[in-house]
């Protein structure tokens, strides 16, 4: 009997939400067949079969929380040893997908992304009955919407309507389940403000050369982002700031200094927020920053975050320019000290030294820190610092050297 148990998935996490079993008690299964799928506060993966046999118990049902360590599935293999398997969801995490798309009547599953499944079972749909458009017959999001318009609609409209006491009908209210990443961020934020008394400061940086310089390099064929500019920036200004990349230890009353620069990408996605990290930032080039920050925030929509890609975060970037807004108050990815949110960029006079006035690119930044750790003349210093660094592009290019 082999005991398949939920395991640490990133970031040190210590509870998951069943999201889905794709088998039932009875089942026989192949080595490596995905079991169930699994939901953090960042990511979903899905835990496979460690050997073949027949499932023989499950232990709990889906929508339930369970702890890091627990059994979940039992599996009979015939042997006659007891085995406990917590899976290693850092590689099978990959090595599932491809088992998925090379033999999918193996496992007689409609193939269909994680994200896909989520949206289906949200509107109460049967994945297994739909007909995929997608490469090999993949079941898409577009497919599930289409869907929900047809029979799903149809449906509803046979729930009889609330009335007033005149006997009006009344607009029926549009629900949106709170669970899965939406709700763990609730609880991730919710954490974070109610333990680390935030304080944010305001400032501005003037964008016109380092906005100039970029032109010049995508003219020679360098297509670098403003966003990997202001990484760069943000990690030279660290390694002389350093307790805005260290962590508090009550317990142990110490304030550890971090040596890892690893720079959380605050992501879009359309399942909520999402921070994938890049690590040993300070070790990379310009170029580099730019190509692993387009994979990683790509990776985070499409839902392909591997338990790697979010851990260990040391300070957070939050790049909010494209969307719009001159300024928020961003909350901090505890248990780090400090993060950072560049908003929209706009076109504005400036009097400059000589005293003429010159229409300039300027961007508002909102900078939170933890002030238990820092204080205000602190991240003042910080941000005097990252703008000096952007505001002159050649001085970021002389601490690249």
């Amino acid at each position: 009997m082999v005991q398949v148990k939920f395991s640490d998935i990133g970031e040190g996490m210590n509870e998951g939400e069943i999201i889905h079993y794709f088998v039932q008690v009875g089942d026989e299964v192949e080595a490596d067949q995905p079991l169930v799928e699994m939901q953090t506060d960042k990511m979903v993966a899905e835990i496979p079969a460690p050997s073949a046999g027949t499932i023989k118990a499950i232990h709990f049902n889906t929508g339930e929380v369970v702890t890091v360590g627990t059994v979940l599935i039992e599996i009979e293999t015939g042997q006659e040893n007891h085995a406990s398997v917590e899976t290693n969801l850092q590689t099978q995490t990959h090595e599932n997908s491809e088992v998925m798309f090379q033999t999918p009547k193996q496992f007689s599953r409609i193939l269909a992304a994680p994200y896909t499944r989520k949206i289906a079972r949200e509107l109460n749909i049967d994945i297994e009955q739909l007909t995929g458009t997608g490469p090999a017959g993949r079941v898409t999001d577009e497919d599930v919407r289409r869907y929900a318009e047809g029979p799903a609609v149809a449906a509803n409209d046979e729930v009889s309507p609330q009335m007033d006491i005149r006997g009006n009908k009344l607009p029926r209210d549009e629900t949106i389940p709170f669970k899965g990443i939406r709700k763990q961020i609730a609880v991730k934020m919710s954490h974070s403000l109610s333990t680390i008394p935030h304080v944010t400061h305001f400032d501005q940086a003037d964008l016109t050369n380092v906005l100039e310089f970029r032109s010049e390099l995508k003219e020679s064929g360098e297509n670098i982002s403003v966003a990997a500019f202001f990484v760069k920036a943000i990690v030279i200004t660290l390694k002389e700031h350093k307790i805005f990349n260290a962590q508090l230890d009550e317990k142990n009353e110490v304030i550890r200094l971090l040596k890892s620069y690893n720079i959380g990408i605050a992501t879009n996605t359309n399942d909520g927020l999402m921070v994938p990290v890049l690590h040993n930032a300070d070790r990379k080039s310009l170029r580099t920053i730019n190509a692993e920050m387009i994979t990683l925030t790509q990776k985070a929509q499409k839902g392909q975050l591997s338990p790697e890609n979010i851990k260990n975060g040391t300070f957070t970037v939050n790049n909010v320019g494209p969307l719009g807004g001159i300024a928020a108050t961003p909350i901090i990815n505890h248990p780090e000290t400090g993060i950072i949110t560049f908003h929209k960029t706009k076109k504005m006079p400036v009097v400059m030294a000589n005293d003429e006035i010159a229409v300039r690119s300027i961007m508002t930044i909102s900078f939170s820190f933890d002030h238990r750790v820092a204080d205000g003349a602190q991240s003042i210093a910080f941000i005097n610092r990252f703008v000096d660094l952007i505001e002159n592009p050649k001085k970021l290019l002389l601490e690249l050297v």
